[in-house]
């Protein structure tokens, strides 16, 4: 059996498909297993074992499916379920199997703060639904990523932190997923190992403030390392903090401890939190303006920024320094 896998995005989103591909090349017998994604999202799945084939969104929708057509495929498992998938599975014709988002309850969720309708299962799980019928079971085993090429942490750690330390991911996309500087200065600061700060070119400023307040306890690779590079340092840190945010969830595939910490957004509603590691924390704080979106803000509504401003800084301490 030919299967095309589909999501197209975001990181986040495209690293929980990965137990769905596992599992349907090690218990389907015989199955190639291939992913369409867009092209940008390539280094989630390069170095998968399990993926016979990765294909990547064309400039235009028909361009895509003509390829699709090409390949002869028995089967689509739809992980995305929008208009653009919709269209391909209406113009090949082939069969298929698709997630279902619960978008109606998702919106009541978060417009009417109704908890009961938050989400009980994670979304791996609720994947790992469009490929029961094959008499595919999950094997309960964590999210997989494959770092690109070996590196040394000497390349790209001082020797103060290369021995034992704790990666702080400080990056992510909107600003109320992201703890304010002062709140990570206070963490960081009762911390007993040194610490890592890991993020993108868009929060070395912040990393410098940190380093600043900090000192030599703080070694920042914001904006000096790839992700492929930033994966690595994680995969050897001794336990991680992170937003909600595509490293973070990354870094659930070497089951290291990860204190997740979630402000404007909560995993309840998007169903995604640590995914079958051994030790995790999940830090929050409950408020009935919260959640206040699905993916992120620019800015809080209500300019207070409650979240993360009243998130207790020694939850996360004394995880660290467990």
């Amino acid at each position: 059996m030919k299967i095309l896998v589909i999501r197209f995005s975001s990181m986040g989103d495209i690293i929980y498909t990965t137990p769905v591909i596992r599992c349907l090349k090690l218990q389907v017998p015989g199955c190639e297993v291939h992913f369409l994604t867009k092209e940008q999202f390539k280094y989630i799945y390069q170095q998968n074992p399990y993926l016979t084939k990765l294909h990547f969104l064309k400039p235009t929708l028909s361009e895509t499916i003509k390829d699709i057509k090409a390949e002869k495929f028995d089967l689509i498992i739809d992980l995305h379920n929008n208009l653009r998938t919709t269209l391909i599975k209406l113009a090949t014709q082939i069969p298929s199997s698709t997630y279902k988002k619960d978008t109606v309850r998702k919106w009541l969720a978060l417009k009417f703060r109704w908890t009961r309708l938050f989400s009980k299962d994670h979304l791996v799980d609720r994947y790992l639904e469009t490929v029961k019928f094959l008499g595919v079971k999950n094997d309960n085993r964590p999210i997989d990523y494959y770092v690109a090429k070996e590196y040394q942490l000497a390349e790209l750690l001082p020797a103060s932190h290369q021995h034992k330390f704790v990666a702080f991911i400080i990056g992510a996309t909107h600003f109320t997923k992201r703890l304010p500087n002062h709140k990570i200065i206070e963490i960081c600061k009762d911390i007993s190992l040194p610490v890592v700060l890991l993020g993108g070119q868009d929060v070395k400023a912040n990393a410098d403030e940190i380093k600043l307040a900090l000192g030599e306890k703080i070694y920042s690779t914001c904006g000096l390392t790839n992700l492929d590079q930033s994966v690595f340092i994680v995969s050897q840190a001794h336990k991680v903090i992170g937003f909600d945010t595509g490293l973070t969830h990354i870094a659930e595939a070497f089951d290291k401890p990860i204190a997740s910490v979630w402000g404007g957004t909560t995993p309840e509603l998007l169903g995604v939190y640590p995914y079958k590691i051994k030790d995790s924390l999940i830090a929050g704080v409950d408020l009935s303006c919260r959640p206040c979106s699905k993916f992120g803000l620019e800015k809080c509504p209500l300019g207070h920024f409650d979240c993360m401003e009243k998130l207790p800084a020694q939850l996360i301490v004394n995880f660290s320094n467990e």
